[in-house]
């Protein structure tokens, strides 16, 4: 096994833990945050990820189906915590080029994958009445 493969592999398995262990974690913080805004009606415990989509996309929030958006929101904060902190791992040069790689992939991954999700829910027709 050359030490590029090696690499690979390391990379692989590394991103695998982290990823599921930010996954159960972010899974289990917003159900209680969910289940806390249910029982209050407050509109300081809305996930901030929802309230972003809601008001980029002009989405409409009574026709969001949330549990299942939890779960899609939560695989996608953990992919972005799990790819980040597994390159920046990996990474074997100095602190500030670890830094710049981190944060630009930290804004690519989430301006990216928040587009698309909110492009998803647009075409399954989730937007207010007025905007379809």
């Amino acid at each position: 096994m050359s030490r590029l493969e090696a690499g690979f592999y390391a990379f692989i398995i590394i991103f695998l833990l982290v990823f599921m262990i930010d996954y159960l974690f972010i899974k289990r913080r917003y159900l209680k945050r969910l289940n806390k805004s249910k029982k209050k009606k407050k509109k300081d415990n809305e996930l901030m990820e929802l309230s972003y989509l809601i008001i980029k996309f002009k989405l409409d929030k009574n026709k969001l189906p949330l549990n299942k958006l939890l779960v899609v929101i939560s695989l996608i904060n953990a992919f972005i915590i799990s790819i980040v902190s597994v390159t920046v791992l990996i990474l074997d040069t100095y602190i500030i080029i670890k830094l710049l790689v981190g944060f630009a992939l930290l804004m690519g991954l989430i301006y990216s994958l928040y587009e698309i999700l909110g492009r998803v829910l647009e075409r399954r027709g989730m937007v207010k009445d007025g905007n379809e």
